[in-house]
This record gives structure tokens, C-alpha cells and sequence, in this order.
């Protein structure tokens, strides 16, 4: 999957105990109703961020993640996050490149209507 929008907020890296690293970022989607979307980078993929600036519009493949977790009282509870696999910067505020115009070597278009000399009409009504 991919996400496309303006990046809203950077984290720093996070380093864990176990040596475990993350690096968070937030992207403000672009549609009629913009929605603040936290992805997490993690281990090596945090380094995909260093180049990356607020403000810059981007586009982020994602993974979509679930995990499953039992309290000690027995309750079990769903938790998702999204996590960047890949990202890259896009230019013209996000929309896709236009269609080349056609070339000056193709045959010019014509309106005339190939069928009009035919008075061999057989259709039945």
C-alpha cells in the first residue's frame, strides 16, 4: 500500500534496550478531509528519513500491521500500526505526471466521416 501527503512532523530515532530502533514521522494526507497519519521506520529502514524534511510532500509504501494482547485479567485487545517500508519525495504538489502530448510525426485527425459517399444502405429498419 501507499500513502501520499505532506510531512506534518519528524521524530528522532528511538534507540531500545534491546538495541531495537524506530524512527517516527507524521504525513497530513491530501483529500477533502486531511488526516494526521503516524508511521513508524524501523531498524534499518530509519535511515530512509534522513533526508526528508517537514513540509515536503512525499509518497510512503506501508505495511499495515496487527498484534494480538492479553491483559493480566484476562482481556484481550487489538493494536495496529503503520510502518514505512520505502518513501519518496513528489514534485507538483502531488499530482501525477501529465500524458505527453502526441507527437508532430502522427497522422493529423480527421473529422470527415468515412461513410458518407456509401448508398448501399441493408440495415432493416
Amino acid at each position: 500500500m501507499e500513502l501520499q501527503g505532506t510531512v506534518k512532523k519528524l521524530f528522532d530515532a528511538q534507540t531500545f534496550a534491546s538495541g531495537f530502533q524506530k524512527r517516527e514521522m507524521v504525513i497530513l494526507t491530501q483529500e477533502q478531509y486531511p488526516q494526521p497519519i503516524n508511521i513508524e521506520f524501523l531498524s534499518d529502514k530509519i535511515n530512509l528519513l534522513d533526508n526528508i524534511r517537514e513540509g515536503e510532500n512525499v509518497k510512503v509504501g506501508i505495511n499495515i500491521r496487527g498484534r494480538e494482547w492479553t491483559s493480566p485479567q484476562g482481556e484481550t485487545k487489538y493494536f495496529n500500526s503503520i510502518t514505512g517500508w520505502k518513501i519518496e519525495k513528489v514534485m507538483d504538489n502531488g499530482s501525477e505526471p501529465t500524458q505527453a502530448s502526441p507527437s508532430q510525426s502522427a497522422s493529423p485527425v480527421s473529422n470527415e466521416n468515412p461513410f458518407a459517399g456509401d448508398e448501399d444502405d441493408d440495415l432493416p429498419f
